[in-house]
């Protein structure tokens, strides 16, 4: 039996002249649809829904659980109802990704899957849709790009206080700004005071803003200081049946730390093991920090934080919501609305480190990651608990012991607090719990795309800049900063021909045009990219290093995963001092040196003096901006698996770090370097780059495209993810493989240059995939004769380009049979190394499954 949907009540309201409709019968038909399905609205609820269906705007500042999500439905519906009159969209925002998806099927289900369409920044879903799905980030672009000439009847916000975000607040600012046609519906559980936000609304859009605030919170909290020591809290917490429990820790490392110490608890039964291993059929852990979390979450326990790969946090997040977990242990990441069924969200501190320093806790914070827990539908009551900081446990139950005899007291030695710790006290999490949240600050900025979004839509782009940048939320000494910026942004698009002059405005009244010889899906996603443009036309194409030095140029401009760089200094630091002991340098000398030794910089000299002379003509840049580094091309030229790049360098805990630079830079190298500038190498190597992250992970670049599959039918939520989270054959991309082999032989010839028969014999070894290759006497044996022959094996460029390696893809028979010529010094190019690559098997592991099986001269 199909469910009839909201769409379905509308059409049988009036199946003709939707759009006029009284408002009357709207909000009769709309309760009388959530009545029907056994939902009783709340009184702040139903003011809301009568605010939005007379045409107001709505700032809905009501507890989590409190039903927030009806109201946008409401929205929704009633905005519907208007489509068939002016074609005005409906949008919905939400801060991340996994939410907008949610949000997604959830409107699928509600309204009828051809009612509702999705936007990201990788693709579109039905963007033609009356309801439209987004992060706040394409609604912007969107805004900026099109203005009051957007076809936008009604914004509903979700998480509105990320407007606060230091990074990303200005695109919950933007739409507010350049919709002056829709009506707006802001919504979070911790907004503080929103007077401003009431008559700036009014004034931009003409209709009166309803604040509904001060709502009674449908599952009630009730919190707990806690001074025993956390393992002693949470033993209790799930003995008296109040788990689900959430451990919110202020690192991944501390959160990693406590769910392995748990591993000693039984939290789940039998009969709940046995459903997670159902669960867990199919899905694929990788080695490193996929194995530890395999086993964590066998016994019951999750880890959630920003650094796990995003396959890995949906599982988490999958599992909790059904029950299976009993613990997750993590950091504020579960923050930010997924839908996961929390009773008890146990605080480990009151501070965090905010990227400068270490401080408290802003109430904002505090109620946010609180209201997680005691979840509407799931439980009656919630409970948070503040755990003590540990010196202050330690030193209670030591006074405990001592009992009322004074003179023990007197004796009890009191633990110091560790260095470097900000002190709070019970006093200061009574504070923090009870005070209100603080006041929301604008974060207003301009950028390239800011300016090349602005210049595409209709009209005068200097004066639709002016009005943006001129009245907005920031204090006038802020307006006139970013004036400025926006002048220097728009003459550096100019200089560089990213954007031209016209004559005479067009017959839009444009005075200004992006050029049109610029590759489908250009963009300049980073501050530098227009430097970056620039910065091109000082390689030469023939170099045998092109491909990888315009890598270089595009790693210069983008944000510095500080994790990656860290490690990369660790290690460089790590193996020069060795070289110094071999040399007999002095411990002192050796500190010193090791002060100048860092991650490793390609092109720094070059980029450097050529930023410098770039700064000349755009003084507003910061020097600092440009920052070279070597991460896609380290792990290029180490010729390593994303795997073995992560081990290299002790990066599991950051394996997220890792996968979303590469993603950011695989979009940098599509989008940004023009195709002019493209050559077969590089298109090979932005090819081998996709399918590293694919294969790591395909959510961030594949799920998207299994929503556009025009054969996908009517899929739900589940399944999608199901057919997302199923790694696509290795042998799918054929251009990435023959790279991915290429590298895997290059690892090779290094080796062997170097004469290291044992890493090579360990290469080749047995595995549970696939035959045994040469082994270390083998290769002992190949390159004794080799090396009679010849001195070396030339490494350089020319040795590792594509016309040294050879591939006989017979693809029917299920093998390749590859060869690599070794570049010796006589030029005779004799040697080779013959390898064979199992097509199927590569498939069934989700990587390459290779041996080597002769190294010698052709004849």
């Amino acid at each position: 039996m199909t469910v009839p949907t909201l769409a379905d009540a509308l059409t049988d309201l009036s199946p003709t002249t939707a759009g006029d409709l009284d408002p009357d019968d709207l909000y009769v038909a709309f309760i009388d649809w959530v009545t029907a399905r056994g939902i009783e609205p709340y009184p702040h609820q139903e003011e809301a829904l009568l605010e939005l269906v007379t045409g107001s705007n709505v700032i809905l500042a009501t507890p989590t659980g409190s039903g927030k999500s009806l109201v946008a439905a409401g929205a929704h519906f009633f905005a519907l109802a208007e489509f068939a009159r002016t074609r005005r969209r409906t949008y919905y925002t939400a801060p991340i990704k996994a939410l907008v998806s949610e949000k997604f099927f959830d409107l699928c289900a509600t309204f009828g899957a051809q009612n509702v369409g999705m936007l990201t920044g990788d693709a579109a879903v039905n963007a033609q849709a009356p309801i439209v799905c987004c992060t706040a980030e394409v609604l912007a672009n969107i805004a900026l790009r099109e203005g009051p000439g957007a076809r936008i009847g009604q914004v509903v916000m979700d998480e509105f206080h990320f407007y606060s975000e230091p990074d990303r607040g200005w695109a919950w600012q933007v739409p507010i700004l350049e919709l002056p046609q829709a009506q707006f519906l802001l919504m979070s559980a911790t907004l503080g005071e929103v007077a401003m936000f009431t008559e700036d609304l009014t004034r931009r859009t003409g209709r009166q803003t309803a604040v509904v605030a001060g709502a009674e919170r449908p599952v009630p909290l009730s919190f707990h200081y806690a001074m025993t020591p956390l393992h002693e809290t949470l033993e209790e917490l799930l003995s008296t049946h109040q788990a689900p429990v959430y451990v919110v820790h202020f690192t991944q490392a501390a959160a990693l730390e406590r769910a392995q110490a748990l591993m000693s608890l039984n939290v789940t039964t039998k009969e709940e093991k046995a459903r997670i291993l159902e669960e867990l059929r199919g899905f694929r852990f990788a080695k490193g920090f996929g194995a530890t979390l395999s086993r964590l979450v066998k016994h019951g326990i999750g880890v959630h934080h920003a650094g796990m790969l995003p396959k890995y946090r949906r599982l988490v997040e999958t599992l909790a919501q059904k029950g299976l977990l009993k613990v997750v242990c993590g950091t504020d990441t579960l923050g930010v609305g997924i839908n996961v069924p929390i009773r008890t969200v146990v605080l480990t501190g009151l501070t965090k480190f905010d990227g400068t320093k270490q401080r408290l806790l802003k109430s904002r914070e505090f109620h946010q990651i609180a209201g997680r827990a005691g979840r509407a539908g799931f439980d009656t009551s919630g409970s948070v608990v503040v755990q003590a900081p540990d010196h202050v446990i330690e030193n209670h139950k030591a006074l405990l012991k001592a009992g009322d005899d004074e003179k023990k007291r007197r004796k009890v030695q009191r633990k110091k607090a560790p260095d470097g710790f900000v002190n709070w006290s019970e006093d200061t999490y009574h504070r923090i719990r009870d005070g209100e949240p603080e006041a929301m600050v604008s974060r207003m900025r301009v950028s390239h795309a800011t300016i090349l979004n602005m210049i595409q839509r209709e009209g005068n782009a200097v004066t639709a800049v002016r009005k943006l940048l001129t009245d907005n939320h920031e204090p006038p000494r802020q307006q006139v900063r970013l004036q400025r910026q926006a002048i220097e942004i728009l003459r550096t698009l100019l200089d560089t021909g990213v954007v031209e002059k016209l004559g005479e405005p067009d017959e839009t009244g444009r005075t200004l045009r992006v050029v049109e010889e610029l590759q489908r899906g250009f963009a300049l996603n980073q501050p530098l990219s227009p430097f970056a443009l620039a910065a091109l036309d000082l390689l030469d194409r023939e170099d045998p290093l092109y491909a990888l030095d315009v890598l270089s140029i595009i790693e210069s401009t983008l944000d510095d995963p500080r994790p990656i760089l860290m490690a990369q200094q660790f290690q460089a630091r790590g193996e020069a001092v060795a070289e110094m002991k071999v040399d007999g340098i002095e411990y002192e000398e050796r500190m010193e040196l090791l002060e100048e030794v860092t991650w490793p910089k390609p092109l720094q000299d070059l980029l450097e003096a050529a930023f410098a002379m770039y700064r000349q003509t755009h003084p507003w840049l910061d020097e600092e901006a440009l920052s070279p580094k070597s991460i896609v091309r380290d792990l290029y030229e180490r010729a390593m698996t994303f795997g073995e790049y992560v081990a290299f360098y002790n990066l599991a805990r950051a394996e997220g770090v890792v996968l979303r630079y590469l993603s950011d830079a695989y979009k940098a190298l599509r989008q940004t370097v023009p195709d002019a500038a493209k050559t077969e190498e590089l298109d090979d190597l932005i090819e081998w780059l996709g399918e590293v992250v694919r294969q790591t992970d395909s959510s961030l670049l594949d799920e998207w495209e299994v929503l556009t599959d025009p054969d996908r039918g009517d899929l739900d939520l589940e399944e999608v993810r199901a057919r997302s989270a199923t790694a696509r054959p290795l042998t799918s991309n054929p251009r990435a493989l023959r790279v991915i082999v290429r590298n895997a032989l290059w690892q090779r010839v290094e080796l062997a240059a170097r004469r290291r028969v044992d890493d090579l014999g360990r290469l080749d070894a047995p595995t549970s995939v696939g035959a045994p290759g040469m082994d270390a006497d083998d290769w002992a044996d190949a390159l004794e004769e080799y090396f009679e022959e010849h001195e070396e094996i030339g490494t350089g460029p020319d040795a590792r380009g594509p016309s040294m390696f050879v591939v006989d893809a017979d693809s029917e028979a299920g093998f390749w049979l590859v060869q690599q010529i070794l570049d010796d010094p006589a030029g005779h190019r004799d040697w080779r190394i013959w390898a064979e690559v199992d097509l199927a098997a590569s498939d069934e592991a989700g990587e390459l499954v290779f041996r080597v099986v002769d190294v010698g001269r052709m004849d």
